[in-house]
This record gives C-alpha cells, structure tokens and sequence, in this order.
C-alpha cells in the first residue's frame, strides 16, 4: 500500500531540509495590499516573477550607486 502523499512530501522535506536552506531564501516581508495588487498587476500584465522583480530592482540600485 503506498503513503499518502504528505507523509511523502514530510519524509522528502526532512531529507532536504538543510540542502534546501543552504540554497534559498526566503523573507517574510509585508507589503500594503493595494501596492501589492498594483504589483502583481503589473507582473501578470508583462510576463515577470517577483525574483526577476527583485533582481532588477537590486541591479537598479546597484548602478545608482
């Protein structure tokens, strides 16, 4: 009989908890609802993720100063 699939996706998680940390980040930030409606809006309009936001963003800033 096979696992429920969380009992998979906890037994997978534990496996690669650590990996998985030392690769990624994540912030837990918040942002008012109505910039992140008009931000979604615009990503959804022009195709981009909130990484490739991110990273523009930071390249802008980078070359500001």
């Amino acid at each position: 009989m096979e696992k429920p699939r969380a009992a998979k996706d906890k037994r997978y998680e534990e496996a690669h908890r650590e990996e998985r940390k030392a690769k990624n980040m994540i912030w837990g930030t918040s942002v008012p609802r109505e910039k992140a409606e008009e931000i979604n809006g615009f990503l959804k309009k022009y195709g981009y993720t909130k990484v490739q936001l991110i990273e523009a963003g930071y390249k802008a800033l980078l070359e500001k100063i």
